[in-house]
């Protein structure tokens, strides 16, 4: 506690002439210096009392803290205070929050480090990316927390996207911070002869160093390749049940997009993508059940169907066979035709053709012949 302030009376000499030095002994000079003499006292004694009131006021508010100080340190080491206090940070809720907490750090820094490379390779023998692994990790819920954390931000996004200008708000964060950071610079040179922005500017400006951008850069190459490897590996039918899913998936987009905005159509993608892996994992043993059933109908139909398309081709086949023979056959007659005949058209020849055949002795008529080829022809005239 500090001293109160004492009261000196002046009780040396008055000097007037201010061409004395002050240190110099004057004598006394009647009426006029016991005058001044009054009036230093009363000055003397009015800043004593200004002195007091403050030092009055400084002990009351410094006994005020104090007290306030007691107050506080005696309320906070109440027994009820204690057992509250004590309830709240290491009762069973609390206890729970930390728990909880740790074990959502270790799910994502397990999640993190599943950003391997697969040991299983593409149809083609090309590596898979890290991606492949973190989001097979993801997607399957293997680490609930972390995993739902993910869903809830990616809804979250979506809705902000959606219901929140996020572009107008970013340049009204820019103009705000720019016009405060100009105002700073401005008034400070005005009233202080220099800026007060350029007071907070770092001696060296932030960089981003090179193996940070070339692990970024590495990522970024990473996720794109993950999709471009994924497009190619459901177009190619890698995984014919994959293609399947993502042909039903762009049929009911292809019809959901006409009366369903884009946001929806993301909200339900999001929904299916999360929560279709978790349903099949809580329901596997039902699904699989019901798949091998479907599976095993599908069989038996394609068991039918071979079996029916292989008698419709047997009796396709005995067809064509019998038709085939025959065309066979009739192709060796043909040949077997035109293999017996000349190469001079044939004439047919006719009966009448021929002449008839002598009725009378043959002996007369070749003596009649005779005789008429020995008689002299007579010549032509010309």
């Amino acid at each position: 506690m500090s001293e109160a302030p004492r009261i000196e009376l002046n009780t040396g000499s008055i000097d007037l002439d201010p061409t004395t030095p002050s240190h110099q002994y004057q004598q006394p000079n009647g009426n006029s210096n016991l005058q001044s003499s009054a009036i230093n006292a009363k000055n003397s004694i009015l800043e004593s009392e200004s002195y007091l009131h403050l030092a009055h006021h400084h002990v009351s508010f410094t006994h005020n803290q104090k007290a306030a100080q007691h107050a506080m340190s005696a309320a906070n080491n109440h027994p009820a205070v204690q057992n509250t206090k004590d309830t709240v940070l290491n009762g069973p809720v609390a206890q729970n929050v930390k728990a909880e907490g740790a074990k959502t750090r270790d799910e994502f820094a397990d999640l993190a480090n599943a950003r391997t490379i697969p040991d299983h390779k593409a149809a083609t023998g090309q590596n898979l990316t890290h991606y492949h692994s973190m989001f097979y990790r993801l997607l399957s819920w293997k680490n609930p927390r972390a995993t739902g954390i993910a869903f809830a931000l990616t809804v979250v996004f979506i809705f902000a996207a959606r219901y929140l200008n996020l572009i107008r708000y970013i340049f009204k964060a820019s103009y705000v911070t720019l016009g405060a950071t100009a105002a700073a610079e401005i008034l400070g040179q005005v009233a202080f002869g220099r800026g007060l922005t350029s007071q907070f500017r770092p001696r060296q400006y932030f960089t981003i160093p090179k193996a940070s951008l070339e692990r970024l850069t590495d990522d970024v190459e990473q996720f794109i390749n993950f999709f471009v490897i994924e497009s190619q590996r459901i177009v190619f039918a890698e995984n014919v049940y994959v293609t399947v899913a993502a042909f039903f998936a762009s049929l009911t987009s292809y019809f959901l997009i006409k009366f369903v905005p884009l946001w929806g159509l993301s909200l339900i993608a999001t929904f299916v993508t999360y929560l279709g892996p978790l349903i099949y994992i809580q329901n596997k043993e039902a699904i699989d059940a019901q798949l091998e059933k479907g599976y095993h109908i599908a069989n038996q139909q394609a068991k039918q169907v071979k079996d029916l398309a292989n008698q419709h081709a047997g009796n396709a086949v005995k067809t064509v066979q019998g038709y085939t023979q025959q065309a066979t056959t009739k192709a060796q007659e043909t040949v077997n035709q035109y293999r017996g005949r000349s190469t001079s058209p044939e004439v047919k020849v006719k009966k009448e053709d021929f002449p008839a055949a002598p009725r009378h002795d043959l002996g007369a008529e070749t003596l009649n012949e005779e005789t008429i080829a020995s008689k002299p022809v007579a010549p032509l005239a010309l």
